[in-house]
């Protein structure tokens, strides 16, 4: 037998002589579904701590083990969510915002507390959705193209040769599913990735601007402000999720050896 089957084989022979196991995958699955369609009451009343008895332990560092099980969490509802219609970019956005969040949190409140605020917002994006109309597959397509390449500049051609429509037909049936242009809601879709990053990050307006390919700040600025009534600035100083900001300065007995 390998040393780490050695190894595996007396962590198991620990935990039934301690009656230590697992949590029921029935319930953690359930648990999943129900965020999954957006039903908030039966989240809530399945939502148990991170860490809690029968989860299992990830690093014998407390905070460290939270931060894995916290990271663990979000990567099973980024799965179930996109599964049930949430789109590619808003998942895995929120996503790598919250655990982006989690890396800086230096005690186990704060984890607690993000745990709790994350799965409630995958759950109340999830509601929405449920409400929502159901899609064709060439729409489906041309919107996961868009989530795709916002960081990049896309055009209605490159997107109707992916889905191997010609561009006034994908043009039309795009815009009678959704109301919408194709060129409209990519510039909707990368107003409301910039919501998110100047809500959960600290990326500086023109980074963002950047990074979702607009072609100037100054374009930027106006468009979202034309979208959301705000400037960036406005908005970050108005949303920005001021009770999650981790003090820069901190003594050395609350530091943690990541």
């Amino acid at each position: 037998m390998t040393a780490s089957g050695k190894e595996l084989t007396h962590k198991t022979f620990l935990n039934r002589e301690y009656a230590f196991s697992h949590a029921p995958l029935e319930k953690e699955f359930e648990f999943y579904d129900y965020v999954k369609s957006g039903d908030i009451e039966n989240v809530k009343r399945l939502m148990t701590p991170l860490a809690s008895h029968g989860s299992g332990i990830l690093s014998e560092n407390p905070l460290r083990n939270l931060k894995y099980h916290f990271i663990v969490t979000i990567a099973f509802i980024t799965r179930f969510c996109v599964e049930g219609g949430m789109e590619l970019e808003t998942a895995y956005t929120m996503s790598d915002l919250y655990i982006l969040k989690a890396d800086k949190c230096q005690a186990a409140s704060e984890i607690h507390k993000l745990h709790q605020t994350a799965v409630l917002d995958y759950t109340s994006q999830m509601k929405k959705i449920s409400r929502e109309h159901i899609y064709s597959k060439p729409v489906i397509i041309a919107m996961d193209y868009i989530y795709d390449h916002l960081h990049t500049k896309i055009s209605v051609e490159e997107i109707a040769e992916h889905t191997t429509l010609s561009t006034s037909y994908l043009s039309r049936l795009f815009h009678r599913e959704t109301g919408i242009t194709l060129t409209g809601y990519i510039t909707a879709k990368r107003i409301e990735a910039a919501q998110n990053m100047l809500k959960y990050s600290d990326y500086a307006s023109a980074d963002i601007s950047n990074y979702l390919a607009f072609s100037t700040h100054s374009h930027f600025i106006s468009t979202f402000k034309k979208h959301t009534g705000m400037t960036p600035g406005e908005f970050r100083k108005k949303h920005y999720r001021t009770d999650w900001i981790i003090p820069s300065q901190t003594t050395i007995s609350q530091k943690i050896d990541m």
